[in-house]
């Protein structure tokens, strides 16, 4: 494996898996909340040529952190298995509940990111799982501090549902690629060096937000 490659190598690589669910190749970006993954998949998607994103906090509730899987299935991993448009409802924080429709194109990559997108459920429709090599604490701190105080209730609930999610249904030990964040970009690691938390790859470009 070459020591530096491009994140755009990173997309080519992964456009040439094979599809994973339908005519789709469905790639997962799981990791703590707070530890970058929409910054990553947004940068990794302009890679793949503007590949669609699904972002899990669309999914997920109040009332359902990570009881979606039913409903995930039903609306998005059923039609693009059968190589059909998906339609699904985003729910809005703000008003608690589900908004407009929206339509999800089989299209040849799909990027969804979120905490739980490595979830025994769907690693069988993965084509790859990445997942966001951040210290829990540390992608913790970061969420509070961009969510502000106003939200420190919301986190208070959130932590200890991520802490039972992960318990009961861990992703990092299924995950083919580990990315971290570097004061450059991003370094990544796949196969065997995933497996011992090696960096086999550097993406350059600016400096990242901390978010």
């Amino acid at each position: 494996m070459e020591p530096h490659r491009s994140l755009e190598s990173l997309a080519r690589e992964l456009a040439a898996l094979p599809p994973s669910l339908g005519p789709v190749r469905l790639i997962g970006i799981d990791g703590h909340a707070g530890s970058g993954k929409s910054t990553f998949a947004g940068r990794l998607a302009e890679a793949l040529g503007d590949a669609p994103v699904l972002h899990l906090d669309d999914v997920a509730t109040h009332g359902e952190l990570f009881d979606w899987e039913r409903r995930l299935r039903a609306q998005v991993l059923e039609p693009l298995a059968a190589g059909r448009p998906a339609h699904w409802a985003p729910y809005d924080w703000v008003e608690r509940r589900f908004g407009p429709a929206r339509v999800l194109e089989p299209a040849p990559v799909l990027l969804v990111e979120g905490v739980g997108a490595g979830r025994r459920a769907l690693r069988p429709h993965l084509a790859r799982l990445l997942w966001m090599e951040t210290p829990r604490a540390q992608s913790w701190g970061r969420g509070r501090d961009r969510d502000g105080r106003e939200l420190s209730d919301f986190w208070d609930g959130w932590e200890r549902a991520e802490l039972a999610h992960f318990s009961n249904d861990p992703s990092r030990p299924f995950a083919d690629t580990l990315v971290r964040q570097s004061g450059t970009g991003y370094e990544w690691s796949s196969g065997a060096d995933a497996a011992s938390g090696t960096p086999a790859s550097v993406t350059e470009g600016d400096e990242l937000p901390r978010a």
